[in-house]
């Protein structure tokens, strides 16, 4: 059991995934006229008393220490200058106090040795990268889930009882989601940040650890692949039915070009 000096009160801390990207340089512009802000390669660092809220391009924001109200403020204005807002926030909660012995986590709870803002941003890269990542995983399952019923019904009727239409708008569903994870993948590896403050990169390891973010990419890398196959599934389906179409409109046009040869032979 953690035991917490008599003035080093519990704090609160909360993670938040809430769009897809946010801009940064319109917020910085916007926020830097109320609020004394950093910007640390391309995110915002915001100070203010012993509370911080790191805001990533990503669509993620981290608060350490910060009410439920100045949260609701803040986020009410990153939603404004973000692209894609999520329909699901994906969201996480730990607890924290500053000046301990050492930094880690223990049962969601993060003892930190110091209040370095440095610091801070460090352990707040982890989790943002951590509550990205479910926002994908959400996306993932959500897409595997609502399109389970195509490989069965292959197994079980030898084709997939849709139009053609509909086929064609789940592969573009099933494309969107691939390529939307896969072209933000990157963000889920260790942070540039971190060739220019590599001091600060075991802090970053401390969180990137407790959750668990390189399994969890590889468990994330498995669902992709099973959507790569549904949409490899749904492209073969597509590509026979249009091969069979063409098959009997050659038929029919043999049939009628003989039916025409034998009705002048007649006549």
């Amino acid at each position: 059991m953690t035991t917490m000096p008599e003035n080093n009160p519990i704090k609160k801390c909360a993670a938040f995934c809430l769009a897809s990207h946010f801009d940064i340089n319109e917020l910085a512009t916007v926020l830097s006229e109320s609020t004394l802000i950093r910007i640390i390669k391309g995110s915002l660092l915001i100070e203010d008393d012993n509370s911080w809220s790191v805001i990533f391009a990503y669509g993620a924001v981290v608060h350490w220490n910060v009410s439920s109200e100045q949260q609701t403020k803040l986020h009410q204005l990153l939603l404004d200058h973000a692209e894609n807002q999520l329909s699901i926030t994906e969201e996480d909660f730990f607890t924290f106090a500053l000046n301990c012995q050492s930094t880690r986590i223990i049962e969601d709870h993060i003892e930190i040795e110091s209040s370095d803002p440095i610091l801070i941003f460090a352990l707040s890269q982890g989790m943002a990268q951590s509550i990205k990542l479910a926002s994908f995983e959400t996306n993932a399952i959500t897409t595997i889930n609502n399109t389970n019923y195509i490989p069965k019904s292959l197994a079980e009727n030898g084709r997939i009882k849709l139009s053609r239409h509909n086929i064609a708008k789940i592969r573009g569903q099933l494309f969107l989601t691939k390529s939307d994870i896969i072209l933000n993948y990157d963000l889920l590896d260790t942070p540039d940040f971190f060739w220019e403050y590599p001091e600060y990169e075991t802090f970053y390891n401390i969180t990137a650890k407790y959750l668990e973010i390189a399994p969890r990419t590889q468990v994330l890398s498995k669902k992709l692949e099973t959507i790569h196959e549904l949409f490899e599934m749904l492209a073969d389906e597509q590509k026979h039915r249009h091969s069979t179409i063409l098959e009997w409109i050659i038929i029919w046009l043999i049939t009628f070009e003989i039916g025409m040869t034998v009705a002048d032979k007649l006549l």
